[in-house]
């Protein structure tokens, strides 16, 4: 199996194909022949990375850092890698990576020299990273690979080393990002891999098309004749509705292929929907945006702990919706606990009216409880733990957090009445 074809990193790419976030990759042990990264683009970039530092000492324990799993989550935009490291202290570092994004006339330089060979369009596809895409200077003067003045490190530790440590650890996880998906250093250079695969596709076409010789004239119609009546048999009466949405295929269980069980659950939501839109003429869920629906279906799941086949189903949902796995879980909470609604309030605070957000306030202080702090649709207690959001319905959602984390999740069931919502937080 080529490097590019195994089971891919949790990638989430975002609504525009623009920004991905990679989940942590586990610490794993070196390559017994001291090569860090399995695909020869991956080894490149680390050759290239090792080549412009100026440190080797703090290149080495980077190295270690991120062999030993201190990389967490990775999110990468055009000319931009950005990560936290954990270090020696108990808060990780912010680690940033800024490369020199093409400029137009150099993405059209270097998209017309990839369209010019066939293979590139197909061994990107595989994700595959063809040798002399990564290295075009010769013939157009264009590097993907990084060079002297094209990256620019920043960390939040004192160390102001190039790179520093953590920088280093940073630079050493994305060669791993690189194996299992080259277009992260397209993305790097400033284009998603929907917008070049299609640009490529386009002018792959134009390419074969001005090597193609002439097609030979088709015949003409007059236009009288091909807007004459004709005479159109009636459509045949439609089949009946069956009583049930059908059972999905079964789909196998292959190696680097998706979930079976979580393609059955999918498959069996989309045959649902179908079916209660040929029976009623009516769509319940056309009003969802992509990631609602992603919740909604990760939500249908049973709550009873999280099995593997629902494991398997969280990612799918969040690599497709560019979240992480623990977003999704949030989300998930939100969603059961008051539908849209209560998803909407997670992501999007509000300025309530004057009215029954302001009584809120006293009636708590009138049953006894401790004062609690207003800031917009939120009212959260001294210590940081017990929260109250005030929904567009006009009910109250329960919130709870670890103390000083400021790490929200839903809990007990929304009340017209804050303080029967904190009683049922605080039962």
């Amino acid at each position: 199996m080529s490097p590019g074809s195994g089971p891919r990193p949790a990638a989430r790419p975002g609504p525009d194909d623009l920004r991905r976030t990679f989940e942590a990759v586990p610490a794993r042990a070196a390559h017994a022949d001291g090569s860090f990264a399995d695909s020869w683009w991956g080894r490149a970039w680390v050759d290239a990375l090792e080549s412009l530092s100026m440190d080797e000492g703090r290149l080495a324990r980077g190295r270690t850092y991120a062999d030993g799993g201190h990389v967490a989550a990775i999110t990468v935009t055009p000319g931009r890698v950005i990560a936290y490291v954990h270090g020696s202290r108990p808060r990780p570092y912010r680690a940033e990576l800024r490369l020199h994004t093409f400029s137009a006339s150099d993405w059209d330089t270097f998209l017309d020299a990839a369209a010019a060979r066939p293979g590139h369009l197909s061994a990107l596809l595989d994700k595959e990273m063809p040798h002399s895409l990564v290295d075009t200077a010769g013939e157009t003067g264009i590097r993907l690979l990084p060079a002297a003045g094209d990256l620019d490190p920043d960390c939040s530790c004192p160390d102001r080393g190039w790179p520093c440590k953590h920088v280093a650890a940073l630079c050493f996880q994305t060669a791993r990002l690189l194996d299992s998906d080259p277009f992260v250093l397209l993305l790097m250079r400033g284009r998603g891999e929907r917008e070049l695969l299609d640009e490529l596709g386009r002018r792959n076409a134009e390419h074969s098309a001005r090597e193609r010789p002439a097609a030979p004239a088709m015949p003409s119609v007059p236009a009288v004749e091909a807007l004459a009546d004709r005479f159109l048999p009636p459509l045949p009466a439609p089949l009946p509705v069956p009583p049930h949405p059908g059972q999905p295929p079964s789909y196998p269980d292959l190696p680097g292929a998706h979930d079976p069980l979580s393609l059955d659950h999918l498959a069996s939501d989309a045959a649902a929907r179908a079916h209660t839109i040929l029976t009623t003429g009516d769509d319940p869920l056309a009003g969802l945006s992509t990631w609602q629906d992603a919740v909604r279906i990760a939500a249908s799941r049973p709550t009873a702990g999280l099995t593997a086949t629902t494991r398997a189903l969280y990612r799918e949902l969040a690599f497709a919706t560019g979240r992480t796995t623990t977003d999704l879980a949030r989300a998930v909470a939100a969603w059961r606990q008051g539908g849209a609604e209560g998803l909407s309030l997670l992501e999007s605070p509000w300025d309530p009216p004057a009215g029954p957000f302001d009584r809120a306030r006293p009636a708590l202080a009138a049953a006894d409880f401790p004062r609690f702090q207003p800031w917009r649709n939120h009212l959260t207690n001294a210590g940081g733990t017990l929260q109250l959001r005030f929904g567009h319905d006009g009910r109250w959602y329960g919130y709870e957090s670890d103390p000083g984390a400021d790490d929200w999740w839903p809990r007990a069931t929304p009340d017209t009445d804050p303080v029967g919502a904190l009683t049922a937080l605080r039962g």
